[in-house]
């Protein structure tokens, strides 16, 4: 971001300054000559008129506007820069910070090599922002770049830099570098947080590591680090998706021993894995409990409760449950809890998608991404394809566009009822419109192709290797 590109862009021809003004400036700053406190703010309603401005001020505003007007402080950093000075330290950080968040890592990288070139002398805070955008967008590469650069410059990284590193290989299940983070950070000195146990908490989870979420417990409780609900929600969701429910049980029951108090994220924890090991039985509890609590339930719970209790021909169970939400008032979710009921197939009043909606609709049901989730996942369980795809439709009316998570419902859908085919084109859809396809995706395809005893095809549409006879037996 060269000042002179931003002189000729923001300015009016006959006000622009010699190039050599900056230069020269920067040069007589270098001698030691102090710049002058006040530069020259030209008006754009009368170009004839100047008046002069702190330079205070511009750094003060250029900060002020970096969270919130975005598009302005980088007006007023050309202004300053075409009036021959630079913003301070703590305004080249909020600048870069704000336009790394923003997805504008080319921009906030710029800004940090004026700084190296022109002065003031990036710190610590200037790399962490510029690190935090490109982690933030998995440039993972770029990020190993700064990371050398910033030795170069010989800026120490400290505390933030290392949990952002730990943050961002965490949250993409890089065990290796998240050992070395580690690792860097004992031999440096510098002792985990709340945070940081949060984010390795996050990593075993992900890789199904209970026994290391176990000695982890030991470790904070020695070392007397406070466990909080985030913590704790973390524990109990790796501890149930190894399979280990007694030991999430106890975790639940020392939370609130503790005075801790379960959120929404807590009891769907408890919910889903009581659900996929069919104990029904705890999972009503469970059920039950939070509402009397007031917590407003998740859609996506709904649809495994009655897709456990549909699948076991409890139907009453399903009742009474819809029956106890409408005594307590929660007249939203008794709404979506019937048409989900309607969906799969106890009374059928509303098998078509829009009357759905349209159900929902006359309750005033605020119509959010998660409850068309829950329908479109209600309708691919059942393998009826056309309405799923209805789900979709009704939704992109609404303004909100399909990700990921619902199109995998949908390769489902088509998997289910047998049309591999379609499935098919609903992966290559993916692939084309930029999305990066999951584990989740190649799964629920592959599993399209073993339905239709497609086997030959598997690693030739996938592109991966895939012994078909040992996929057939596995099928059969």
């Amino acid at each position: 971001m060269d000042a002179s590109y931003l002189v000729r862009r923001h300015l009016p021809q006959p006000l622009q300054r010699p190039l050599h003004t900056r230069r020269t400036l920067g040069r007589r700053r270098s001698l030691g000559t102090r710049v002058p406190s006040a530069v020259i703010c030209f008006c754009s309603t009368a170009a004839d008129q100047h008046q002069e401005r702190p330079w205070e001020s511009y750094d003060r505003d250029i900060q002020s506007h970096a969270g919130s007007d975005l598009a302005r402080s980088l007006d007023l950093l050309a202004d300053m820069q075409a009036a021959g000075t630079c913003p301070s330290a703590a305004a080249y950080a909020r600048l870069i910070r704000a336009l790394g968040r923003a997805g504008r890592t080319l921009e906030a990288e710029a800004l940090l090599v004026e700084m190296r070139r022109l002065g003031p002398r990036p710190d610590a805070a200037h790399y962490n922002a510029l690190l935090e955008g490109l982690l933030a967008r998995a440039h993972l590469r770029l990020a190993d770049r700064l990371l050398v650069q910033m030795a170069d410059d010989g800026v120490a990284r400290n505390r933030r830099t290392y949990m952002l590193l730990l943050d961002a290989y965490a949250r993409g299940g890089r065990l290796e570098d998240s050992w070395w983070v580690l690792g860097e950070m004992k031999r440096r000195g510098i002792s985990l947080d709340t945070a940081g146990y949060s984010m390795l908490v996050r990593l075993y989870r992900d890789n199904g590591m209970w026994k290391k979420a176990t000695d982890l417990i030991m470790e904070m409780q020695e070392l007397g680090v406070e466990l909080d609900v985030k913590i704790y929600n973390g524990l109990i969701d790796t501890f149930g998706k190894s399979g280990q429910l007694a030991d999430a049980r106890k975790l639940f029951d020392k939370m609130r021993a503790e005075g801790i108090k379960p959120d929404i994220s807590t009891w769907n924890a408890l919910i889903r894995w009581h659900c996929r090991v069919g104990n029904m039985k705890r999972a009503l509890r469970y059920f039950t409990t939070m509402q009397e609590e007031g917590m407003y339930p998740d859609p996506t719970i709904f649809v495994m409760i009655i897709g456990r209790l549909g699948e076991q021909g409890k139907w009453d169970e399903l009742k009474k449950l819809f029956d106890g939400m409408r005594n307590r008032g929660l007249k939203e979710s008794g709404a979506i809890y019937a048409v989900l009921v309607d969906i799969y197939g106890q009374y059928g009043y509303y098998r078509d998608a829009r009357e759905c909606v349209a159900a929902l609709k006359a309750e005033n049901t605020k119509l959010s991404p998660s409850i068309f989730c829950a329908l479109a996942n209600a309708y691919a369980q059942q393998g009826l394809c056309e309405q799923t795809i209805a789900v979709f439709q009704l939704m992109e009316q609404e303004g909100i566009e399909p990700n990921l998570v619902m199109l995998n419902l949908l390769i489902n859908a088509f998997g289910t009822a047998g049309r591999h085919l379609e499935a098919l084109a609903v992966f290559q859809h993916i692939k084309y419109s930029g999305m990066s396809p999951d584990v989740v995706t190649y799964t629920t395809l592959m599993k399209a192709f073993m339905r239709a005893k497609q086997f030959e095809k598997v690693s030739i549409e996938l592109g991966t290797p895939c012994d078909s006879e040992a996929a057939q037996a596995e099928y059969l």
